[in-house]
């Protein structure tokens, strides 16, 4: 392994070139656990990365990418040995240290995730961040009440996309009846009735044209993938003692509400984060994601190899990108 390839973003005066590269182990963060990179995973994330002024990279040059899946090549830690599947998602990985995009990576041995048990590393990576965030809004959708009924109002934004797709899935395998996914395209409806939702809406749907302060009430629990006013507009149809997830600002970063839907509805709002959570609650995610993996068959997947990627971040930026796209780092 005198050199290996990886897609290298650097700031040239302010200009971003991303591009493939050959580079060395040098070029790589440091880390106690290296790691052959089988696969990696696109996300929102990613396709910010490579903006200017995308509020990702803290330093440049960077390799982005926020997930991988690969075996262990040398560690320093007893905790993972040579030959080892494991993963890797979030903390400051593909941000403020070298990411995913690359055939090896070296990170710090707190990052490293063994592989669960009954996934493959295509597997993790047909669920990557996507489906650790997923996993983690039902969850604390669950928490707040979610699970007392099978027959709740369940409403999923962004739902073909990475986050939303992979949760409508998880939502009808756990035996949730009455969920209802958001699109905004004629393409994508497609993909959410295979996925399993009882209903398909449009977004003029939520968009009531009247302004009162609280409108009726629509759903009990909602999973926002997208913020911005999507999550403005369902807060007061939200009914009483209901619950929504935020994970995602694809829709902006705003929040537009009063304090009506709390203080006379008791709705709840729970804020999701898949990048700093603790080491056990990830185990405890992977372990829920792992009794699932039937549903990935089931999922839009679509496989790539590096040179490919800037033309599917292209496609996230425009919103045309459907569900999952896994990254081969094999030649």
């Amino acid at each position: 392994m005198d050199t290996f390839k990886a897609m290298y973003l650097e700031d040239n005066q302010g200009q971003l070139a991303f591009g493939p590269k050959e580079i060395t182990l040098d070029d790589l963060s440091q880390g106690e656990v290296v790691i052959e990179v089988v696969y990696s995973s696109l996300n929102y994330k990613d396709m910010l990365a490579v903006q200017p002024k995308g509020g990702v990279i803290r330093n440049y040059p960077m390799i982005p990418g926020i997930d991988l899946a690969g075996i262990v090549v040398s560690s320093e830690s007893a905790d993972f040995q040579e030959g080892q599947e494991v993963l890797v998602t979030g903390y400051e990985m593909g941000m403020s240290h070298t990411g995913g995009f690359s055939q090896y990576a070296r990170v710090p041995k707190n990052w490293v995730i063994p592989l669960p048990k009954g996934l493959s590393l295509k597997d993790a990576m047909s669920y990557g961040t996507a489906g650790l965030t997923a996993i983690l809004s039902i969850l604390a959708l669950e928490n707040a009440g979610l699970s007392d009924s099978k027959e709740a109002r369940v409403l999923v934004t962004g739902s073909s996309g990475g986050v939303g797709s992979v949760a409508l899935a998880l939502l009808k395998a756990r035996g949730y009846s009455n969920v209802t996914a958001l699109v905004r395209k004629d393409y994508q409806e497609p993909l959410v009735s295979r996925l399993g939702a009882d209903q398909v809406i449009r977004p003029e749907a939520i968009f009531i044209k009247e302004k009162p302060l609280l409108l009726k009430e629509q759903y009990e629990f909602v999973l926002d993938t997208v913020g911005g006013d999507v999550a403005s507009h369902l807060l007061p149809q939200l009914a009483y003692g209901g619950a929504i997830s935020l994970c995602g600002n694809a829709g902006g970063i705003g929040l537009k509400t009063t304090v009506l839907p709390f203080i006379l509805r008791g709705v709840n709002v729970l804020g999701i984060d898949s990048v700093n959570i603790s080491h056990q609650k990830r185990l405890e995610a992977w372990s829920e994601l792992a009794q699932y993996h039937s549903i990935l068959e089931k999922l839009e997947t679509n496989t790539i190899d590096l040179e490919e990627l800037p033309k599917h971040l292209e496609m996230l930026k425009t919103g045309s990108h459907l569900g999952r796209t896994i990254v081969s780092l094999i030649d």
